[in-house]
């Protein structure tokens, strides 16, 4: 698999969970609790694939463009990271500013998803070869069987 349907996956994989997330009921805090450590678990993988592997790949085949686009994808992976994900962590599942958080979540993961599937991958496909991104695509696999398994035992 190619790195840009990997990380098309993942976004799909997310998205999913997150839309699952905001359907929730205030009643729902078990289900809430367990959706929340899947879509921490997922976007944290997810994240690291892109900054240790995809990202420096794109910055360095591209031009100031790529390099502006870089370090925007690394800033709204801060933003989640760093404000959002916690602020909803803390948050009480039975809530209804839960449910408020849980859709900010969700629509700064979707815009960064969409985002990168839009004008990203696309700068990506022509800047390197078929090849490139194979080859990438295999290493971030790999990786990605490695920080599975990292997180796992956490």
């Amino acid at each position: 698999m190619n790195a840009i349907d990997l990380l098309k996956e993942d976004h799909q994989k997310v998205k999913k969970l997150l839309t699952e997330l905001t359907e929730t009921t205030t009643r729902a805090e078990k289900t809430r609790r367990q959706l929340l450590e899947k879509i921490e678990h997922e976007l944290a993988v997810h994240t690291r694939l892109e900054e240790e592997i995809f990202y420096p790949a794109f910055k360095k085949a591209g031009n100031s463009e790529h390099a502006e686009t870089y370090f925007e994808a690394l800033e709204e992976h801060r933003a989640v990271e760093q404000l959002v994900l916690p602020d909803l962590k803390n948050t009480d599942t039975t809530s209804e500013k839960f449910s408020g958080r849980a859709k900010v979540l969700k629509e700064l993961v979707e815009h960064h998803a969409d985002e990168e599937e839009k004008e990203m991958f696309k700068m990506a496909k022509k800047a390197m070869s078929a090849e490139e991104l194979k080859t990438l695509g295999e290493q971030m696999q790999q990786r990605k069987s490695e920080l599975q398994r990292e997180m796992s035992g956490r």
